[in-house]
Protein backbone atom coordinates (compact mmCIF):
# COMPACT_ATOMS: atom_id res chain seq x y z
CA UNK A 1 0.00 0.00 0.00
CA UNK A 2 1.14 3.54 -0.64
CA UNK A 3 -1.45 6.05 0.67
CA UNK A 4 0.98 8.93 0.08
CA UNK A 5 2.54 8.85 -3.38
CA UNK A 6 5.20 11.46 -2.69
CA UNK A 7 5.90 14.76 -0.97
CA UNK A 8 6.33 18.21 -2.45
CA UNK A 9 8.17 19.92 0.36
CA UNK A 10 5.93 19.50 3.38
CA UNK A 11 2.85 18.80 1.24
CA UNK A 12 1.68 15.19 0.98
CA UNK A 13 0.25 14.01 -2.35
CA UNK A 14 -2.34 11.30 -1.53
CA UNK A 15 -2.66 8.35 -3.90
CA UNK A 16 -6.45 8.20 -3.53
CA UNK A 17 -7.07 11.78 -4.68
CA UNK A 18 -4.41 11.53 -7.39
CA UNK A 19 -6.03 8.47 -8.96
CA UNK A 20 -9.46 10.11 -8.79
CA UNK A 21 -8.12 13.10 -10.71
CA UNK A 22 -6.35 10.90 -13.26
CA UNK A 23 -9.63 9.04 -13.72
CA UNK A 24 -11.50 12.31 -14.22
CA UNK A 25 -9.02 13.58 -16.83
CA UNK A 26 -9.21 10.28 -18.73
CA UNK A 27 -13.02 10.37 -18.63
CA UNK A 28 -13.12 13.99 -19.79
CA UNK A 29 -10.82 13.22 -22.75
CA UNK A 30 -12.94 10.23 -23.78
CA UNK A 31 -16.21 12.13 -23.34
CA UNK A 32 -15.01 15.10 -25.37
CA UNK A 33 -13.73 12.97 -28.24
CA UNK A 34 -16.86 10.83 -28.32
CA UNK A 35 -19.10 13.90 -28.04
CA UNK A 36 -17.39 15.67 -30.93
CA UNK A 37 -17.55 12.48 -33.02
CA UNK A 38 -21.30 12.45 -32.40
CA UNK A 39 -21.65 16.09 -33.47
CA UNK A 40 -21.95 17.55 -29.97
CA UNK A 41 -20.10 20.46 -28.40
CA UNK A 42 -16.90 19.00 -26.93
CA UNK A 43 -16.51 21.84 -24.43
CA UNK A 44 -20.06 21.25 -23.19
CA UNK A 45 -19.18 17.58 -22.67
CA UNK A 46 -16.15 18.55 -20.56
CA UNK A 47 -18.32 20.98 -18.57
CA UNK A 48 -20.74 18.12 -18.02
CA UNK A 49 -17.88 15.94 -16.73
CA UNK A 50 -16.77 18.67 -14.31
CA UNK A 51 -20.31 19.06 -12.97
CA UNK A 52 -20.68 15.32 -12.54
CA UNK A 53 -17.29 15.11 -10.79
CA UNK A 54 -18.35 17.70 -8.21
CA UNK A 55 -21.78 16.16 -7.70
CA UNK A 56 -20.28 12.68 -7.69
CA UNK A 57 -17.78 13.47 -4.94
CA UNK A 58 -20.49 15.09 -2.82
CA UNK A 59 -22.89 12.17 -3.30
CA UNK A 60 -20.17 9.55 -2.82
CA UNK A 61 -18.98 11.12 0.41
CA UNK A 62 -22.49 11.69 1.74
CA UNK A 63 -23.57 8.09 1.22
CA UNK A 64 -20.33 6.77 2.72
CA UNK A 65 -20.67 8.90 5.84
CA UNK A 66 -24.32 7.97 6.32
CA UNK A 67 -24.15 4.25 5.59
CA UNK A 68 -20.63 2.93 6.28
CA UNK A 69 -21.18 2.90 10.03
CA UNK A 70 -18.65 5.62 10.91
CA UNK A 71 -20.95 8.58 11.39
CA UNK A 72 -20.48 8.42 15.16
CA UNK A 73 -16.72 8.24 14.70
CA UNK A 74 -16.74 11.53 12.79
CA UNK A 75 -18.65 13.08 15.69
CA UNK A 76 -16.16 11.66 18.19
CA UNK A 77 -13.21 12.90 16.12
CA UNK A 78 -14.44 16.40 16.86
CA UNK A 79 -15.58 15.90 20.45
CA UNK A 80 -13.44 13.12 21.98
CA UNK A 81 -11.18 11.25 19.56
CA UNK A 82 -10.17 8.72 22.24
CA UNK A 83 -13.54 7.05 21.58
CA UNK A 84 -12.55 6.28 17.96
CA UNK A 85 -11.17 2.77 17.51
CA UNK A 86 -8.78 2.74 14.50
CA UNK A 87 -9.14 -0.06 11.96
CA UNK A 88 -5.88 0.41 10.04
CA UNK A 89 -3.29 -0.41 12.68
CA UNK A 90 -2.07 -3.88 13.66
CA UNK A 91 -0.87 -2.58 17.04
CA UNK A 92 -3.19 -3.58 19.86
CA UNK A 93 -1.13 -2.44 22.82
CA UNK A 94 1.17 0.53 23.16
CA UNK A 95 3.18 2.42 25.75
CA UNK A 96 4.00 5.48 23.61
CA UNK A 97 2.58 7.38 20.62
CA UNK A 98 5.43 6.30 18.35
CA UNK A 99 4.39 2.65 18.55
CA UNK A 100 0.99 3.38 16.99
CA UNK A 101 2.32 4.56 13.64
CA UNK A 102 1.20 7.47 11.52
CA UNK A 103 -0.24 10.32 13.55
CA UNK A 104 -2.03 8.01 16.01
CA UNK A 105 -1.73 8.60 19.73
CA UNK A 106 -1.55 6.07 22.57
CA UNK A 107 -4.23 5.94 25.25
CA UNK A 108 -2.80 4.06 28.22
CA UNK A 109 -6.19 4.02 29.95
CA UNK A 110 -7.66 1.94 27.11
CA UNK A 111 -5.68 -1.21 27.96
CA UNK A 112 -8.48 -2.88 30.00
CA UNK A 113 -10.95 -2.33 27.12
CA UNK A 114 -8.55 -3.92 24.63
CA UNK A 115 -7.92 -6.90 26.92
CA UNK A 116 -11.68 -7.36 27.32
CA UNK A 117 -12.17 -7.24 23.54
CA UNK A 118 -14.19 -4.01 23.69
CA UNK A 119 -11.61 -2.13 21.57
CA UNK A 120 -9.26 -3.24 18.82
CA UNK A 121 -6.39 -1.04 19.87
CA UNK A 122 -5.12 1.35 22.51
CA UNK A 123 -4.23 3.76 19.69
CA UNK A 124 -6.54 6.55 18.64
CA UNK A 125 -6.47 9.34 16.03
CA UNK A 126 -5.88 13.02 16.85
CA UNK A 127 -8.84 15.37 17.13
CA UNK A 128 -10.07 16.55 13.71
CA UNK A 129 -13.42 18.31 13.29
CA UNK A 130 -12.94 18.51 9.51
CA UNK A 131 -12.33 14.78 8.95
CA UNK A 132 -15.84 14.29 7.54
CA UNK A 133 -14.91 16.52 4.58
CA UNK A 134 -11.53 14.92 3.83
CA UNK A 135 -12.67 12.55 1.10
CA UNK A 136 -9.12 12.32 -0.28
CA UNK A 137 -8.25 10.13 2.70
CA UNK A 138 -10.79 7.54 1.54
CA UNK A 139 -14.48 7.05 2.08
CA UNK A 140 -16.29 7.50 -1.24
CA UNK A 141 -18.96 5.18 -2.64
CA UNK A 142 -19.41 4.84 -6.39
CA UNK A 143 -23.16 4.41 -6.15
CA UNK A 144 -23.48 7.50 -3.95
CA UNK A 145 -21.75 9.51 -6.63
CA UNK A 146 -23.88 7.95 -9.36
CA UNK A 147 -27.14 8.69 -7.55
CA UNK A 148 -26.38 12.41 -7.36
CA UNK A 149 -24.30 12.95 -10.49
CA UNK A 150 -26.64 11.25 -12.98
CA UNK A 151 -29.77 13.34 -12.24
CA UNK A 152 -27.66 16.51 -12.18
CA UNK A 153 -25.98 15.49 -15.41
CA UNK A 154 -29.33 14.76 -17.08
CA UNK A 155 -30.63 18.22 -16.21
CA UNK A 156 -27.45 19.92 -17.42
CA UNK A 157 -27.38 17.92 -20.67
CA UNK A 158 -30.94 18.96 -21.42
CA UNK A 159 -30.14 22.58 -20.58
CA UNK A 160 -27.17 22.59 -22.99
CA UNK A 161 -29.13 20.81 -25.72
CA UNK A 162 -26.99 17.70 -25.62
CA UNK A 163 -29.91 15.32 -25.09
CA UNK A 164 -30.05 13.57 -21.74
CA UNK A 165 -30.00 9.97 -22.92
CA UNK A 166 -27.64 10.74 -25.77
CA UNK A 167 -25.16 12.29 -23.36
CA UNK A 168 -25.63 9.38 -20.96
CA UNK A 169 -24.67 6.92 -23.70
CA UNK A 170 -21.56 8.93 -24.52
CA UNK A 171 -20.58 9.14 -20.86
CA UNK A 172 -21.11 5.44 -20.08
CA UNK A 173 -17.64 4.32 -21.28
CA UNK A 174 -16.06 7.42 -19.72
CA UNK A 175 -17.53 6.54 -16.33
CA UNK A 176 -15.98 3.10 -16.49
CA UNK A 177 -12.49 4.29 -17.37
CA UNK A 178 -12.73 6.78 -14.49
CA UNK A 179 -13.77 3.97 -12.15
CA UNK A 180 -10.99 1.68 -13.38
CA UNK A 181 -8.35 4.27 -12.51
CA UNK A 182 -10.06 5.38 -9.31
CA UNK A 183 -10.12 1.87 -7.87
CA UNK A 184 -6.34 1.73 -8.18
CA UNK A 185 -6.39 4.65 -5.74
CA UNK A 186 -8.51 2.56 -3.38
CA UNK A 187 -5.93 -0.22 -3.54
CA UNK A 188 -3.04 2.15 -2.84
CA UNK A 189 -5.01 3.67 0.03
CA UNK A 190 -5.74 0.25 1.53
CA UNK A 191 -9.53 0.65 1.65
CA UNK A 192 -12.37 -1.33 0.01
CA UNK A 193 -10.55 -4.62 0.66
CA UNK A 194 -11.95 -8.11 0.46
CA UNK A 195 -12.29 -11.14 2.71
CA UNK A 196 -9.36 -13.20 3.96
CA UNK A 197 -7.85 -15.62 1.47
CA UNK A 198 -5.02 -18.14 1.35
CA UNK A 199 -4.72 -17.89 -2.44
CA UNK A 200 -1.64 -16.62 -4.27
CA UNK A 201 -3.41 -13.39 -5.25
CA UNK A 202 -4.03 -12.37 -1.64
CA UNK A 203 -2.64 -9.05 -0.40
CA UNK A 204 -1.73 -8.06 3.15
CA UNK A 205 -3.43 -4.73 3.88
CA UNK A 206 -2.43 -2.37 6.71
CA UNK A 207 -3.99 -3.26 10.04
CA UNK A 208 -4.62 -6.91 9.10
CA UNK A 209 -2.79 -10.09 9.96
CA UNK A 210 -3.86 -12.23 6.99
CA UNK A 211 -3.94 -11.76 3.21
CA UNK A 212 -7.19 -10.51 1.73
CA UNK A 213 -8.78 -10.42 -1.72
CA UNK A 214 -7.68 -7.25 -3.58
CA UNK A 215 -11.28 -6.52 -4.58
CA UNK A 216 -10.27 -3.01 -5.64
CA UNK A 217 -8.12 -4.48 -8.40
CA UNK A 218 -10.84 -6.96 -9.39
CA UNK A 219 -13.20 -4.04 -9.92
CA UNK A 220 -10.54 -1.99 -11.69
CA UNK A 221 -9.91 -4.74 -14.23
CA UNK A 222 -13.62 -5.33 -14.76
CA UNK A 223 -14.32 -1.60 -15.21
CA UNK A 224 -11.56 -1.34 -17.82
CA UNK A 225 -12.90 -4.35 -19.70
CA UNK A 226 -16.41 -2.90 -19.53
CA UNK A 227 -15.04 0.38 -20.91
CA UNK A 228 -13.67 -1.52 -23.91
CA UNK A 229 -16.90 -3.49 -24.40
CA UNK A 230 -19.12 -0.42 -24.19
CA UNK A 231 -17.05 1.80 -26.44
CA UNK A 232 -15.97 -0.56 -29.20
CA UNK A 233 -18.29 -3.58 -29.11
CA UNK A 234 -21.74 -2.55 -27.89
CA UNK A 235 -21.95 1.06 -29.08
CA UNK A 236 -21.84 0.21 -32.81
CA UNK A 237 -24.62 -2.35 -32.25
CA UNK A 238 -26.99 -0.31 -30.06
CA UNK A 239 -28.84 2.35 -32.06
CA UNK A 240 -31.43 3.58 -29.56
CA UNK A 241 -30.69 6.37 -27.14
CA UNK A 242 -30.31 5.15 -23.57
CA UNK A 243 -29.45 1.56 -24.50
CA UNK A 244 -25.70 1.86 -23.94
CA UNK A 245 -26.18 3.58 -20.60
CA UNK A 246 -28.73 0.92 -19.65
CA UNK A 247 -26.28 -1.83 -20.63
CA UNK A 248 -23.63 -0.22 -18.41
CA UNK A 249 -25.99 -0.11 -15.43
CA UNK A 250 -26.92 -3.77 -15.86
CA UNK A 251 -23.44 -5.16 -16.45
CA UNK A 252 -21.75 -3.16 -13.71
CA UNK A 253 -24.67 -3.67 -11.34
CA UNK A 254 -24.56 -7.46 -11.66
CA UNK A 255 -20.79 -7.50 -11.21
CA UNK A 256 -20.97 -5.25 -8.15
CA UNK A 257 -23.65 -7.36 -6.48
CA UNK A 258 -21.42 -10.41 -6.91
CA UNK A 259 -18.24 -8.61 -5.88
CA UNK A 260 -19.83 -7.53 -2.61
CA UNK A 261 -19.79 -11.18 -1.55
CA UNK A 262 -15.98 -10.95 -1.42
CA UNK A 263 -15.85 -7.52 0.24
CA UNK A 264 -15.11 -7.44 3.95
CA UNK A 265 -14.47 -3.77 4.74
CA UNK A 266 -16.90 -1.75 6.91
CA UNK A 267 -19.46 -0.39 4.41
CA UNK A 268 -22.91 -0.68 5.96
CA UNK A 269 -25.61 -3.29 5.46
CA UNK A 270 -29.25 -4.09 6.08
CA UNK A 271 -29.74 -7.73 6.90
CA UNK A 272 -27.67 -9.96 4.59
CA UNK A 273 -27.30 -7.28 1.89
CA UNK A 274 -24.68 -4.55 1.83
CA UNK A 275 -25.60 -0.98 0.95
CA UNK A 276 -24.17 -1.41 -2.55
CA UNK A 277 -26.18 -4.57 -3.13
CA UNK A 278 -29.37 -2.85 -1.97
CA UNK A 279 -28.73 0.04 -4.36
CA UNK A 280 -27.44 -2.23 -7.10
CA UNK A 281 -30.67 -4.20 -7.49
CA UNK A 282 -32.85 -1.20 -8.50
CA UNK A 283 -29.93 0.10 -10.60
CA UNK A 284 -29.99 -3.16 -12.56
CA UNK A 285 -33.77 -2.86 -12.94
CA UNK A 286 -33.40 0.72 -14.24
CA UNK A 287 -30.77 -0.41 -16.71
CA UNK A 288 -33.02 -3.19 -18.03
CA UNK A 289 -35.89 -0.71 -18.34
CA UNK A 290 -33.78 1.73 -20.37
CA UNK A 291 -32.42 -1.03 -22.58
CA UNK A 292 -35.81 -2.65 -23.34
CA UNK A 293 -37.85 0.58 -23.48
CA UNK A 294 -35.60 2.32 -25.95
CA UNK A 295 -35.10 -0.82 -27.99
CA UNK A 296 -38.80 -0.76 -28.86
CA UNK A 297 -38.82 2.88 -29.94
CA UNK A 298 -38.07 4.04 -33.43
CA UNK A 299 -37.51 7.68 -32.43
CA UNK A 300 -35.63 8.93 -29.39
CA UNK A 301 -37.77 10.69 -26.83
CA UNK A 302 -35.11 12.73 -25.07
Amino acid sequence: MKPILFHVGAVEIPAYLTMIMFGFFAAAIVARRDGESAGLDGVAMVDLCILMLVLGVVGARLLAVLTDGFLQDFVHLCTNSKLVDPIDTAVRFCTSDGQCGGDYLCDLSAQPAVVAGERKSMCYPPQDCLAVFKFWQGGLTFYGGLLLAVPGGFLYARHRGLGALRAADLLAPALMIALAIGRVGCFLNGCCYGAETHSAIGVLFPGHLMDRHPTQLYESVFAFLLFVVLRWILRPRLNREGQLFGAMLVLYGVFRVLLEVLRDDPRGAIGPLSTSQLIGLPIIALGLYLFIRNRRRTQPEV
